[in-house]
């Protein structure tokens, strides 16, 4: 692969943000995701900057409240790899690559099921295209670059799904379609809902929570999960809230991941029972995540989560709403 060294003023830099994400949404296995930020302005997910340097090799810095969770090997981390994912897409434009510093502010907990790994792709490959188009007058096409974060989480999970990395890269709920030129369609959602983030400070590997799901299905449960996905994507276009919630059930992943995840049945009971408008696992857990109709309710939940949900001192719980716009350049 040739790299060479940039010319460009080594000041030179952009740094991106990628926002955390619900992956599966409950009704939506592999499918439907939705991006979320936090209403107090907390930066839930990750930071990438890529800076222009004179050394002549590339580097990578890791920092952030849960560097320590990531592989000291830089060749290891997923963010190394999108730098030679990116190299290569270059290279395949006939255009050749610029030695980089690129750092990576690791804010998102990893195996938390709030999309920590898309939230450092879609960081990656987002600031590498926004440091091309600024500085080396190139830059990839939005769907070039969407299918790029999938082929990295397809690296990272084994298969390829984009339920996290969309919505992380594009905002808003987005629903994934059979279509490689579309990939995802955004959904009008519910602006006055409020959603409750509870990580609990526990890991679970999307590997092992996808290692306990049936090979196959029942009939009845196939028939109710299309019921549901289908009820689900009108109510949004047709802003019937209660609806759309209603049939927030997911019968796909949650009946075989529940055991994964202390406290859960008994957190989702009470909120259901409080009147939350719906309950759910986030991607594939351990993080909670709740809907409600007012601020308010959301606030009284998540006084409740931290104290009944949360396990570790890495636990935390966000009122969030959605993040309407995705990876940001900060």
């Amino acid at each position: 692969m040739s790299v060479t060294n940039t010319n460009a003023n080594i000041e030179n830099s952009v740094s991106v943000f990628a926002p955390a994400s619900i992956g599966n949404v409950s009704v939506g296995f592999d499918v439907l995701g939705l991006a979320v930020k936090p209403i107090d302005g907390t930066l839930l997910g990750d930071v990438v900057t890529v800076s222009a340097t004179t050394s002549n090799e590339s580097s990578l810095t890791v920092t952030g409240s849960f560097a320590d969770k990531l592989p000291t090997n830089k060749e290891d981390n997923i963010v190394w790899s999108c730098l030679l994912l990116f190299n290569e897409q270059l290279i395949s434009t006939d255009r050749v690559p610029v030695f980089l510093d690129i750092s990576l502010d690791k804010k998102m907990p990893v195996g938390s099921g709030l999309g920590s790994s898309a939230c450092s792709v879609v960081a990656a490959l987002a600031a590498l295209n926004a440091f091309y188009a600024k500085y080396q007058d190139f830059s990839f096409s939005e769907n070039h670059l969407l299918k790029m974060t999938g082929q990295m989480e397809a690296q990272i999970s084994g298969s390829l799904h984009y339920d996290n990395v969309a919505p992380c890269y594009l905002g808003g709920l987005q629903l994934m379609v059979p279509d490689e030129n579309v990939i995802s369609r955004i959904l009008p959602n519910f602006d006055d809902c409020y959603y409750v983030m509870a990580y609990p400070g526990i890991e679970v590997s999307t590997k092992a929570a996808r290692d306990v799901l049936p090979t196959t299905y029942s009939r009845s449960d196939v028939i109710s999960y299309g019921q549901n996905l289908a009820t689900f994507v009108d109510a949004c276009h047709r802003q019937d809230k209660s609806q759309a919630f209603s049939v927030l059930t997911d019968v796909i992943a949650e009946p075989y991941r529940t055991n994964l995840l202390p406290r859960y049945q008994e957190s989702r009971d009470y909120l259901t029972a409080q009147g939350a408008l719906a309950v759910g696992i986030s991607g594939s857990g351990p993080t909670l995540f709740c809907v409600c109709d007012s601020e308010q309710q959301a606030e009284q939940y998540a006084l409740w989560l931290q104290d009944n949900y949360l396990q570790t001192a890495l636990g935390f719980v966000h009122v969030c709403k959605v993040d309407k716009v995705g990876a940001t350049e900060i």
